[in-house]
């Protein structure tokens, strides 16, 4: 790989880390505003705000970005209304999307997201035009490293997981969204470290593509999640290998 291209790819890398982290950011952000609009901003007295404090702690969130986030929701500081919203639609050769976003200005969003579609030969739906297509699931990472599989399944099954599989550098374990917090909580007192947690949307069926259409549609999803009120995209585009 010549020096540029090894760089573009790094620097692609970088963007995508980044932006996942503004985005678990503005997710605990939120997370804190509303646990000190509803029971206070002093955190020995309210249990919520005081683990959303303690997760944006360990996502290396800045201490005044806590504090601004504290004092928007005892009405200290004014903020914006931001509004949690899902749009559905189809990328070219018929897979299905579906987004989750927050956003302060809903006419924006749903403007550009439309013609994000409509520019890259999809179309934005009404409203259950796709959700059919998809499930509301617990996803859990393990790296590879922390347990060994019939650990992880013994403990994680038990507690009501549904589906374990294997990546190349960790386990994803599948559950009910009424059993996601129990499994969660067996893992952690079984000692097994986790790695990423949270509720998904999995396709129940896939659509698979030849190179050239994957891209199109691919172009199209990573248009979709670098809009800055995207919080997640699913699709039904049949997974590769290297996925």
């Amino acid at each position: 790989m010549s020096g540029t291209r090894k760089w573009a790819k790094v620097k692609r890398k970088k963007q995508k880390q980044d932006k996942r982290q503004s985005k678990i950011w503005a997710k605990l952000s939120q997370e804190i505003e509303t646990a000190a609009r509803e029971s206070g901003g002093d955190p020995d007295a309210n249990v919520a705000l005081a683990q959303a404090i303690e997760r944006a702690k360990e996502e290396d969130m800045a201490k005044d970005t806590i504090e601004r986030a504290i004092k928007r929701g005892t009405g200290e500081l004014e903020g914006e209304e931001v509004t949690s919203v899902t749009y559905e639609g189809y990328a070219p050769h018929g897979v299905a999307v579906f987004v989750e976003a927050r956003t302060d200005n809903i006419n924006r969003t749903v403007k550009d997201l439309r013609n994000l579609f409509s520019d890259h030969g999809g179309n934005l739906g009404k409203d259950g035009s796709v959700a059919y297509l998809f499930e509301r699931k617990g996803r859990i990472e393990i790296p590879t490293d922390a347990t060994d599989e019939m650990s992880l399944f013994e403990t994680a099954v038990e507690a009501g997981a549904e589906d374990l599989n294997e990546t190349t550098d960790a386990f994803v374990v599948t559950t009910p969204v009424d059993a996601f917090s129990d499994v969660e909580t067996a893992l952690d007192d079984a000692g097994i470290e986790i790695g990423e947690s949270e509720l998904v949307r999995l396709p129940t069926t896939t659509v698979a593509l030849d190179p050239d259409e994957r891209e199109e549609v691919q172009t199209l999803i990573d248009k979709i999640d670098d809009h800055r009120d995207t919080e997640a995209v699913y699709t039904t585009l049949e997974a590769t290998n290297r996925e």
